[in-house]
């Protein structure tokens, strides 16, 4: 089964569900970034609620999450269009026990700080929110996010099953809002439906599909499928957004570049793919900075 997601309403138009299934671009990412288990779960979490926000937007626009935690893993990027996500984790490495009940300890690798959103509408400036993480667990905070920054009252479930080889077994998520006017009652149905899914990677893992989740999470509710879209890890990175990254660093770090290097060598954070710049296009960019600055 490929990964793809869904997108419906129910409950007479009061809610708005989407579920994914991320299994194969959670471990694409895992093998791009030689993730630890405890990593590969933290930062699929990240992957699947970013292209869960991502299916609210529209085609040419984008969300980016940048958990900022002051444990072990350094922080998670996740940056999503419409049916596409890439991202890194700060130390793809980490390892950490296991939690009292069996799992990975996923919030004490992320630990305490915040979750920062920002989406690019096409507007002059983007929209920026931002959350004090509640639990480092990925879900839970970006429920509170869209809770208190958006006012749009929410659960999220995001899941990533990891076999003990390292290899993801299974991964995916959901998100559910509440639209404005939505009844009281509703919210007492749909929380006896989560709590009858579980952990939301268990499904995905067993074969079940983003359709069949649905049907679960929203039972007992008259349920109308809007739209079902193919899903992928994919970046987009060039020699030429590379080439600015270096730009940006200025006529000094270039400089060093050439006297230490003798040229430069890149890596993208989101794929790990290395471009390599010659002696020749590393001075060409620093003739470049020093014309710029040059012409003020």
């Amino acid at each position: 089964m490929s990964d793809y997601l869904v997108r419906a309403t129910a409950g007479g138009g009061q809610i708005l569900a989407i579920v994914a299934r991320t299994t194969e671009l959670v471990e694409e990412a895992r093998t791009l970034h030689a993730t630890s288990p405890t990593a590969t779960a933290a930062l699929g979490r990240a992957l699947t609620g970013a292209i869960l926000m991502a299916a609210t937007l529209k085609d040419g626009q984008s969300v980016t999450l940048h958990v900022r935690g002051d444990g072990p893993l350094g922080g998670i990027v996740a940056v999503a269009v419409p049916g596409k996500v890439k991202g890194y984790v700060g130390e793809p490495e980490t390892v950490l026990p296991l939690r009292s009940d069996g799992k990975l300890d996923v919030g004490g690798a992320v630990g305490r700080g915040t979750l920062d959103v920002v989406k690019d509408l096409g507007l002059k400036e983007p929209y920026r929110g931002s959350v004090p993480l509640v639990s480092g667990e990925i879900g839970e905070d970006l429920a509170y996010y869209f809770t208190v920054s958006e006012q749009k009252p929410s659960a999220v479930g995001l899941g990533v099953l990891v076999e003990p080889d390292g290899k993801v077994r299974g991964a995916g998520g959901y998100l559910l809002q509440l639209l404005p006017g939505a009844e009281e009652e509703i919210i007492t149905v749909l929380e006896k439906n989560i709590a009858a899914v579980g952990p939301v990677s268990t499904p995905f893992s067993q074969g079940k599909t983003p359709e069949d989740i649905l049907f679960l999470l929203l039972k007992d509710f008259d349920l109308k499928i809007h739209e079902s879209r193919p899903l992928s890890y994919g970046c987009d990175c060039s020699r030429e957004r590379l080439k600015d990254i270096l730009l940006a660093l200025g006529k000094e770090e270039l400089q060093k570049l050439l006297e230490e290097q003798g040229g430069a060598e890149a890596r993208c954070a989101f794929c790990s793919r290395v471009y390599r710049f010659t002696r020749e296009e590393v001075a060409g960019l620093l003739a470049r900075v020093a014309a710029q600055e040059r012409d003020g």
